[in-house]
């Protein structure tokens, strides 16, 4: 069994840092994203690849089962995995398992470590990532897990380089996204929240990561902001 990256996973192993408040901030504002309907489907994805989207992603899902709710992490990120390695879980079973009707949605949930937390893995890398998650099979697998868990996050891949994000928008109750802080033109970080737009996502803020913050020295935090970009 391989052993959880900690490193990703701050909410759970240094609640008292600072990124770890930033993401009780995240949670709460997320709470009150949306006051006249559930957020029982949230999808979180980037503008490009190493932004930290599955890091946010993860800390996120840890601090919302810290008050008390069961949620499930889903690995849609078909083409580059990485919430297995955060928990240190097995990757020879998950979504792709289910999708192509190898094995049923709840025999694929692993527990984490963190109680209320389930994690649905990517599974066996596919040839064809766009079409399994586009299927009528990935909108049913959704709909039971939402029958699962309070909530249910979806770690989505980055939405210029692939469809796959923009497919998945259209399930989902509200789109978080990720943008690196100082890494990211401006243009590039409209541009996928135009893509995102164009196929009615509910865009419900955005998270600027690896932000410095120097109070207390050089150190790094996610920051959440709910303002247009």
């Amino acid at each position: 069994m391989p052993r959880p990256d900690t490193r990703r996973l701050v909410v759970h192993d240094d609640p008292k840092a600072v990124s770890s408040e930033a993401f009780r901030t995240l949670r709460t504002n997320l709470q009150f994203a949306s006051p006249d309907a559930k957020l029982e489907t949230i999808l979180i994805t980037s503008s490009v690849p190493a932004e930290g989207k599955s890091t946010v992603c993860s800390n996120l899902a840890v601090s919302i089962v810290q008050t008390g709710k069961d949620v499930i992490l889903v690995d849609c990120d078909l083409r580059k995995p990485t919430v297995h390695k955060a928990f240190g879980l097995n990757n020879a079973v998950g979504l792709t398992s289910v999708l192509t009707g190898q094995v049923a949605v709840e025999d694929a949930l692993q527990k984490t470590h963190c109680e209320g937390l389930s994690v649905l893995t990517a599974g066996p890398l596919p040839p064809n990532p766009t079409e399994l998650l586009q299927s009528n099979v990935m909108q049913e697998v959704l709909k039971k897990l939402k029958l699962m868990g309070d909530q249910v996050l979806l770690d989505a891949p980055p939405v210029l380089p692939v469809a796959d994000s923009m497919i998945l928008s259209t399930y989902v109750d509200g789109v978080v996204l990720v943008i690196a802080s100082r890494q990211v033109p401006r243009e590039i970080a409209l541009r996928a929240k135009e893509l995102l737009q164009n196929t009615n996502a509910r865009l419900l803020g955005v998270v600027l990561n690896q932000v410095r913050y120097s109070s207390d020295g050089d150190q790094y935090y996610y920051n959440y902001y709910t303002e247009e970009i």
